[in-house]
């Protein structure tokens, strides 16, 4: 994938890539690319599909409060290992414990990958929690182009309603 150079523009980090006329990223090999699109790297998929009109505000919700838990139980694969200090025992009730936060997060997002089901889990995981687009967790799934809106979609409804979002359900067009 052609990619120049990251400038700040705001709080948006912006980056020029190239794409073939097929709308694929231009691969290692250098095929033609018959234009060049500015993106927004710091923006996630699923703000990109909200900001759209492709996700509604009950889905966007229900995203966040899986990428919640996710983050929160720390889930995420680390780079180094942890450096925070080691507990002191008795805290006194001043604060609660960070693990048992962690141990709370860990089982509800278990829960709505669960309640997600086995089919709908896999694009839910990818988009929401590692950040993948949608056409590479596509290719990575092995579906046609353009399933996995419809997938997402049925996916973050079952989390909203696990996680009992209420508000406008429909569907976004």
């Amino acid at each position: 994938m052609a990619t120049s150079g990251i400038r700040r523009d705001g709080a948006r980090l912006l980056a020029e890539r190239a794409v073939r006329a097929d709308g694929g990223a231009e691969d290692r090999a250098g095929a033609a690319a018959t234009r060049v699109v500015t993106v927004n790297v710091a923006e996630s998929p699923l703000v990109w599909l909200r900001a759209r009109g492709r996700l509604s505000a009950r889905q966007f919700d229900a995203s966040e409060q899986l990428r919640a838990d996710w983050e929160r139980a720390g889930l995420a694969p680390r780079v180094t290992m942890r450096w925070d200090g080691a507990g002191r025992g008795d805290r006194g009730g001043a604060a609660p414990d960070p693990a048992l936060a962690a141990l709370d997060a860990k089982r509800r997002f278990e829960a709505a990958i669960a309640a997600v089901g086995p089919g709908l889990a896999d694009i839910a995981w990818r988009v929401v929690c590692a950040g993948e687009g949608l056409a590479p967790a596509e290719r990575a799934l092995g579906w046609p182009a353009r399933a996995g809106k419809l997938v997402l979609g049925l996916a973050l409804d079952r989390l909203a309603d696990f996680y009992r979002i209420g508000g406008a359900g429909g569907r976004p067009r």
